[in-house]
């Protein structure tokens, strides 16, 4: 597809994406009732599911998405003759919402913990819950420099590709080399830019237009290269970790993930080559959409859903201790958290879209800059420190502060005429 015009590849691809992070983490944990009790015990998967760990690693696909979306939405901007304020503030207002929804929910209840004497144990479950929003503090970054992502992709083609790979490649020598898991953040900065990259080749016509070859030996490569770095440079055999693989390609991420999502466009190119999603029903294409507009919201809800769920599970278990091994399975958890998921969202999303501010006929460049740089600074602050707002936690009560700031800044930035009449 070519314009503005949806990409069902890219759309179904982040769809089933969601799909798939929200099964996996309810199998990251065990719930079992003994005669002890109930007892929670982290999952270490058989080594013959680690292959099946690649074929079902998503993360990627989000990247690539997200690169496809930002070309469109620069050319948008090239062809209008917008301004950087407006690009900042259309990008950064849709992530208000779901971001200052979530993080005020987890900070009322983390903070409430924490003052009524339990900081330490509040302030440790919050870091450990908020380490999702990794992805939010990336793609942030990624936002702000994917105008220039486009330009040098149009300029040079594959060269920032292999500079970035190249980058990519020495953290990870370097991490190795000194067995420092927590070098390979650096990556942050290398791997998930290459992949957002590869998502700018994809809308430009890389795999899906062009030699059919291109795509299989992309598929090739990229699963070779995958091989070779696990089999003969020691990297982490699965994508994701494990109770006893904790630490494995995803997080911090090597440069494996970005040779899996080389294989990824190579089938997104075939997919849609083959035509077989050119055309949706109506009814299946609206569903479609909408799933894609709550896709932020399913990724930070979908852990607290899912110990909620699995609490209750664990209740009835106890209720009824005949049906507890039925209860408790890893198939029962994945079925109900993602029903939980699917009725709470909705209603998440009706709070999440009274948050985020209107997109007015003129943006404030200065302020619009501002703003993505509090939500920035604040996003990585809270995946850093947690939630809780207490004199004991600068750290999360200035990330907190951040992000309630930087989204009031961007609902000023966002439109300019407002903000002056308010003046």
């Amino acid at each position: 597809m070519s314009g503005g015009a949806r990409n069902h590849v890219i759309d179904v691809a982040r769809a089933l994406s969601v799909l798939v992070v929200v099964v996996f983490h309810t199998l990251l944990y065990r719930i079992r009732l003994t005669d002890a009790g109930l007892t929670l015990e982290p999952w270490a998967a058989p080594t013959w599911l680690y292959p099946l760990t690649w074929v079902l690693m998503i993360m990627p696909l989000f990247f690539v998405a997200g690169g496809f979306a930002h070309t469109l939405t620069v050319d948008r901007m090239h062809r209008e003759g917008t301004s950087a304020g407006h690009y900042l503030a259309s990008r950064g207002r849709r992530l208000i919402g779901p971001l200052v929804v979530f993080v005020t929910f987890c900070a009322i209840g983390f903070s409430l913990a924490a003052w009524a004497g339990f900081l330490d144990a509040a302030s440790e479950l919050s870091r450990l819950l908020m380490q999702l929003l990794w992805f939010i503090t990336t793609y942030l970054g990624i936002v702000v420099v994917a105008p220039g992502a486009v330009r040098l992709h149009d300029r040079f083609g594959v060269a920032p590709m292999l500079v970035l790979a190249v980058l990519a490649a020495a953290v990870d020598a370097w991490s190795f080399a000194v067995d420092n898991d927590e070098l390979r953040y650096l990556n942050l900065m290398f791997v998930w830019p290459l992949v957002h990259q590869f998502g700018i080749a994809y809308q430009r016509g890389w795999w899906r237009r062009g030699p059919v070859w291109v795509a299989w030996a992309s598929i090739a490569a990229g699963a070779a290269g995958v091989a070779l770095l696990v089999f003969g440079f020691g990297y982490p055999p699965t994508s994701v970790g494990f109770a006893d693989l904790p630490i494995a390609n995803i997080q911090p991420p090597t440069l494996a993930m970005a040779s899996l999502a080389l294989a990824q466009c190579g089938v997104l190119g075939l997919v849609e080559r083959s035509g077989v999603l050119a055309s949706l029903p109506p009814a299946l294409e609206k569903g479609l959409g909408l799933l894609n507009a709550v896709m932020v919201s399913v990724y930070l809800w979908h852990i607290p859903i899912i110990g909620l769920t699995g609490g209750a599970l664990a209740l009835l278990a106890l209720a009824a201790p005949v049906a507890a091994p039925a209860l408790l399975s890893p198939a029962t958890l994945a079925v109900a958290s993602t029903l939980v998921v699917a009725a709470a969202v909705p209603l998440l999303g009706r709070l999440e879209l009274r948050m985020i501010p209107p997109l007015g006929p003129r943006q404030d460049t200065t302020l619009a800059v501002l703003a993505f740089g509090m939500l920035a600074l604040g996003t990585l602050l809270v995946w850093l420190t947690g939630t809780v707002v207490h004199p004991g936690r600068p750290g999360s009560t200035l990330g907190v502060l951040a992000i309630w700031v930087g989204a009031w800044t961007m609902g000023r930035a966002a439109d300019r005429s407002q903000a002056m009449t308010r003046d």
